[in-house]
């Protein structure tokens, strides 16, 4: 029997939830779980600064944990730099602190409310005193991708018929339309998250575990083991069939 491994979606700032599926985990496959952590830990929720602890002390004390980065954790990591840098993938009336995509909502959980009245330079200042450096560090070496001899975790997905290890960071962070579309088979089974669906889903050449966190909604775990995939609930493994 292969050995179980999880992963959790997109977390966006609900660190209530992050510490439900980790129970649901740790209930299922024990302290020593292997968890992959599809990216997208900040931004829309309430606590982001509560998930960023969470995450990086889990990291800090040797967790069999891998982290992986979504497009709304670049972004934080773009902002945190010297001189900031915009995601040039955003449409031109965007930042990072647009209510839109979050940020805002993320300086606000460090205790720096964002308001229109703000120099983006004085937003930036208090930033960079109030993060912790190991929150910075922690969004410094995320992964882009995982590999697995059955799965290849990534947060926004793959561009088809490119070769796995020739992705590259934009497509692993940002893709949709192309992904969704290729309904052919992958060399390995996608898993990512990016894009919100109402419950997780198994297309069989791929599964998507964005379940909506940061619309409120429950965030998703699931396990696999070789070729199956089940959910975790509070009932117990619920298979997830293509």
């Amino acid at each position: 029997m292969p050995r179980p491994i999880y992963a959790i979606g997109d977390i966006h700032g609900q660190a209530a939830e992050l510490d439900r599926v980790l129970d649901l985990i740790h209930q299922d496959g024990g302290a020593e779980a292997e968890i992959f952590f599809l990216g997208d830990f900040i931004d829309r929720g309430p606590d982001s600064q509560g998930v960023m602890e969470r995450l990086s002390r889990g990291k800090s004390e040797g967790r069999n944990w891998t982290f992986l980065m979504g497009n709304h954790d670049r972004m934080f990591r773009w902002f945190m730099e010297d001189f900031p840098r915009h995601d040039p993938t955003l449409l031109v009336e965007f930042n990072w602190l647009h209510p839109r995509i979050g940020g805002d909502t993320t300086l606000a959980s460090y205790g720096i409310p964002v308001t229109g009245r703000d120099r983006m330079s004085e937003i930036h200042a208090r930033a960079r005193e109030a993060v912790p450096q190991s929150h910075i560090d922690f969004l410094q070496n995320l992964a882009l991708s995982h590999e697995t001899p059955d799965h290849f975790f990534a947060h926004a997905g793959i561009r088809p018929g490119v070769p796995l290890n020739d992705q590259t960071e934009g497509d692993l962070l940002w893709i949709r339309k192309e992904f969704h579309a290729f309904t052919a088979p992958h060399p390995k089974l996608i898993v990512h998250g990016h894009t919100p669906v109402d419950s997780a889903m198994h297309y069989g050449n791929r599964v998507n575990l964005d379940t909506g966190a940061g619309y409120g909604k429950p965030l998703c775990a699931a396990v696999f083991e070789g070729p199956e995939t089940w959910v975790l609930t509070e009932q117990g493994r619920n298979r997830l069939r293509p």
